[in-house]
């Protein structure tokens, strides 16, 4: 059996259990939300599903960290490459964050849902999905990142800025991602103010990685503008190459991750989160972090990559130009209202509302209805993605560069410290984190005595 089979053969078990759970929300059988909270229960097919779904994304984990052991026996002494690096700690952290959802479904979701137990403890199963439920977002995030830092800077005709810097950024996003769930617990009652606080602290270390990725990039930016004759202290952004993609993309996400990161640093804090939980600024502040910063870079990358894939030159450049600066146009307009109706206390989670002509209510309509134009803008630039890799792949100009190469740091380490080219230091302060920040507050469930709650729904 070859390593190629034995990785694919994993991978039905994870396309067999996300067309199961999906088979259970187009049917009207999961009515749950993104969430499931309990005691809402869905069928426990359903479940079985979303465990199938992440057991069989290990597989991939797996393959990837035993890679990137691979590489450093063939290659003793040398920098990890940054792109194995970043990917590899990717895979980690999704094994650490997935680990949560997976237990609170095995013990308790699962069990309840087919009637092998009576009740079970909500608040036990908020925990545990607040383990999962804040890094997730970065298992998306990290890719973006990646690009960030290898393909910007080559594609822009520079170099990136600090190679170092990068790894100390994945580093970071790894270790502050997972223990610090309990900033989507604020209002729950289960757990005490203590460990609240020490979620939130861990919460806003979150911000250092960020504002370290912004500096690179943008530092990789300017070196490549001054290369091409770019001048001023903020004219040398008119002398980047705003025809290629990959640069738009770039700043783009860039513009909108600082946006957003405000927006994460609101949500982080113990005292302002009172403010906005529960309300449509959470569902804004998501939208413009993963639709926006992730998902324009994604776009980016599926211009750069599909013509290297089929051989075929990319069709239009100037329309993916123009389709990443809709994308990024619609996402403003969608999700800044979102924010602010946020603020005017618009509920999430619900359908519809009875009283809109009452008091503050009767302010949401124009807000909604810029919404919809934000929709539909991106509805559009989403259509002229879709054509324009699909006039690609039909395009009969051989595309003229097959290789794959990435950014070279300014000063290409030669050696690296064993901490930013090594996970096991990591994994090991990963445990001792999640032991800190979750051991307790999951135990007490234990020896507390709550009382179970009966389940509904199905």
């Amino acid at each position: 059996m070859t390593v190629y089979t034995k990785i694919l053969t994993p991978s039905y078990l994870a396309v067999f259990g996300t067309a199961l759970a999906a088979v259970m929300l187009l049917t009207g059988k999961a009515s749950v939300m993104y969430t499931f909270y309990p005691p809402e229960m869905a069928d426990p097919l359903f479940y079985i599903g979303a465990v199938l779904l992440v057991v069989g994304s290990w597989f991939w984990c797996i393959d990837m960290i035993a890679g990137m052991t691979q590489w450093k026996k063939q290659n003793p002494g040398k920098p990890v490459p940054l792109v194995m690096f970043g990917t590899t700690i990717n895979a980690l952290l999704w094994m650490w964050t997935s680990a949560g959802v997976a237990i609170e479904a095995l013990f308790q979701l699962i069990p309840v849902s087919l009637g092998l137990k009576e009740t079970l403890d909500p608040g036990m199963a908020r925990t545990l999905f607040s383990w999962t439920l804040h890094a997730i977002v970065y298992v998306w995030l990290i890719p973006a990142y990646i690009a960030m830092y290898t393909l910007v800077p080559k594609l822009a005709g520079g170099k990136l800025f600090s190679d170092e810097f990068a790894r100390i950024a994945f580093v970071m996003l790894f270790i502050f991602s997972v223990p610090i769930g309990f900033h989507h617990l604020y209002m729950d009652p289960q757990q005490a103010a203590g460990w609240k606080l020490l979620h939130m602290l861990g919460t806003f270390m979150v911000a250092v990685p960020t504002f370290l990725t912004g500096f690179t990039v943008l530092a990789s930016l300017e070196i490549a503008s001054r290369l091409r004759g770019g001048k001023g202290i903020f004219g040398w952004m008119l002398g980047l190459d705003w025809k290629e993609p990959m640069v738009v993309a770039g700043m783009l996400a860039m513009f909108m991750l600082t946006f957003g990161g405000f927006g994460g640093l609101i949500n982080a804090s113990y005292s302002l989160n009172a403010m906005i939980h529960n309300t449509q600024w959470v569902t804004g502040h998501f939208h413009l972090i993963f639709g926006g910063t992730t998902v324009i870079m994604y776009l980016a990358v599926a211009y750069w990559i599909w013509p290297k894939i089929t051989g075929r030159q990319l069709h239009s450049k100037a329309m993916a130009v123009w389709q990443l600066w809709l994308w990024f146009i619609g996402m403003l307009v969608l999700t800044l209202p979102w924010h602010y109706i946020g603020l005017l206390w618009y509920p999430r989670r619900v359908s519809s509302t009875p009283y809109e002509h009452v008091g503050v209510v009767a302010q949401w309509g124009i807000y909604e209805l810029m919404m919809v134009v934000g929709g539909i803008i991106l509805v559009v630039s989403g259509v002229m993605f879709i054509y324009n890799l699909i006039r690609t792949h039909t395009n009969k100009i051989a595309e003229p560069d097959m290789t794959v190469s990435y950014a070279e740091a300014i000063h290409p380490p030669l050696k690296v410290p064993n901490i930013l080219n090594s996970l096991s230091f990591w994994n090991w302060a990963m445990a001792a984190y999640m032991l800190i920040s979750y051991g307790y507050p999951l135990l007490q469930f234990f020896f507390i005595g709550t009382h179970g709650a009966v389940p509904f729904g199905i």
